[in-house]
């Protein structure tokens, strides 16, 4: 849902995109500082239960994604590297995001159910890309499931940001729960399409 979005993001991103340019700064550069900045907002803010501040500077780092995409694209750079760049960056931000939480869920001590849940999104999130990844190494597709990426970043970075401002923490492992369905769900769709094509060769 929220990649279609990118058109618009486009547009948006384009100015900062042109400056950062003109400044000399690489694509590379913007995605490795991004996630940088993820992974120590999440491991630092979260587990101190600085909710809403750690989802505000971690949101922040997430622009970089789209940024230094239309920073590539305008500068003709985009190549096999970066995307593996992209991609590899991308697994370290919502690993430290999940941690940050689980480590947060577990250190409240009334809440084991929250902190298991975030721990199972943690492990799901890293196989959810490996299907797709390995699917493609074989020469087949596996570009299904009911939640992408940028969804599942969005819903869980919304209701932290909520419990943050003072929802109850039920709020959290609730959509944790959906998160970690929805990821075990897509994991089982990309095998079953994986499986259909293999069976067809």
């Amino acid at each position: 849902m929220l990649n279609r979005l990118r058109n618009v993001a486009t547009r948006v991103f384009t100015p900062i995109a042109a400056f950062l340019l003109r400044r000399g700064v690489s694509p590379d550069t913007v995605t490795v500082t991004g996630t940088l900045g993820v992974v120590v907002a999440a491991l630092w803010f979260f587990p101190l239960g600085h909710l809403l501040v750690g989802t505000l500077v971690i949101t922040l780092f997430v622009l970089t994604d789209l940024v230094d995409g239309v920073m590539a694209r305008a500068s003709g750079r985009t190549s096999a590297w970066g995307a593996f760049l992209d991609s590899t960056m991308d697994r370290f931000g919502d690993a430290a995001i999940f941690t940050g939480l689980v480590l947060y869920l577990a250190g409240r001590g009334d809440d084991p159910v929250g902190a298991v849940l975030a721990l199972a999104c943690l492990v799901l999130g890293s196989i959810v890309p490996y299907t797709r990844a390995r699917a493609e190494g074989l020469g087949m597709t596996a570009n299904v499931g009911i939640a992408e990426r940028a969804d599942r970043l969005a819903a869980v970075l919304v209701a932290t940001g909520l419990v943050g401002l003072g929802l109850p923490a039920v709020v959290l492992t609730v959509v944790l729960g959906l998160l970690a369905v929805a990821s075990a769900v897509t994991v089982v769709q990309r095998m079953a399409t994986v499986r259909r094509q293999a069976v067809s060769r």
